[in-house]
């Protein structure tokens, strides 16, 4: 079995090398292939020279290994994840992400197994490895879309004052995709592509509620759909939300601050059990060492462990409260 998964391991890291050279490999041809179309161009006369050919096909490459993208573009949450890699604003294409959650997971076990010999804990040590690709991309989504909820309330007052000057929608959707930041810049930036591209207002807000993951973006497009459907004033209808969204932001600093006591406590019971262990460890070595050494001593290290997972999961469930 350990053979198995060091072959696994060899191929798998392989598989990672050859798929970074030739994403590398296939920029430069890119680079090199424009700068000879441009050389042409500039070689012909204004009769000779033709219009490069222009492919508006948008196109989905999971990963520049033509036998891995095959198998990717075929399984059926590869589509859900490459749209939690468009949220988090991550480029990396989805093969790569896979080839280094295998080799890590792999690398993982193998470590693990050969300084503990235990074939569970071993295991832990593995998946746990091979989720870090995973939890990188949550934690980069949750970063991002936090960013783009900070940035709404602003944004949607800049339409409405435009709306109110006289601007078109999409004159105010522009001005927030030149004046704001990321990542709000480049969604409103693609949504107005977009509807410069000639889709429809509605089907490319659609289009935007689907790449952000923001229930606040939600209510907002809701209401430009039935504004478009029922009429109505639009430039009072989003200063409406942009004072709403503004006003659920003070709530929820107000219950963060009111369950700090309860994060607080969790961060201080976590601790204080290693803290203890260390500390008599120190002042007399070898005194919790059955602990380590015995089957019941590692039981109860086990169940420990998994009393103190269990806390600090309710702790997280009751002080997490949605606004």
């Amino acid at each position: 079995m350990d053979y198995a998964i060091a072959a696994f391991v060899v191929a798998a890291l392989g598989y990672l090398v050859y798929a970074v050279t030739q994403a590398v490999s296939a920029s430069s041809e890119a680079g090199r292939e424009s700068m000879r179309r441009r050389l042409t161009q500039l070689d012909a006369s204004d009769e000779e020279a033709e219009a490069p050919a222009v492919d508006i096909v948008k196109k989905r490459q999971l990963s520049s290994l033509p036998t891995l993208d095959l198998i990717l573009s075929r399984l059926r949450w590869t589509e859900a994840v490459s749209l939690v890699l468009a949220q988090a604003g991550i480029t990396v294409p989805l093969g790569v992400l896979v080839l280094a959650a295998l080799v890590m997971g792999a690398f993982g076990y193998l470590i693990a197994y050969a300084l503990s010999g235990h074939f569970l804990v071993a295991l832990a040590a593995g998946a746990a490895l091979l989720l870090c690709p995973v939890w990188w991309v949550k934690a980069s989504k949750k970063k991002r879309m936090a960013r783009f909820e900070e940035q709404l309330p602003e944004a949607l007052g800049l339409v409405s004052r435009a709306l109110r000057a006289g601007h078109t929608f999409s004159s105010g959707m522009g001005l927030v995709a030149s004046e704001f930041g990321e990542p709000i810049k480049s969604e409103f930036a693609k949504t107005l592509e977009e509807i410069n591209f000639g889709m429809n207002v509605q089907e490319a807000l659609d289009n935007l509620s689907v790449r952000v993951d923001c229930d606040d973006l939600r209510f907002f497009v809701i209401s430009v759909k039935i504004q478009s459907e029922t009429g109505g004033n639009l430039a009072e209808i989003v200063e409406n939300i942009a004072s709403l969204i503004r006003e659920r932001f003070k709530l929820k600093g107000r219950v963060r601050v009111l369950s700090a006591e309860g994060r607080f406590a969790a961060w201080i019971l976590c601790s204080m059990p290693p803290g203890i262990g260390l500390v008599i460890n120190f002042l007399n070595p070898g005194y919790l060492s059955v602990l380590f050494q015995e089957e019941l001593g590692k039981m109860m290290l086990y169940t420990a462990a998994g009393m103190m997972l269990l806390g600090v999961l309710v702790t997280r469930r009751m002080i997490n409260i949605k606004v």
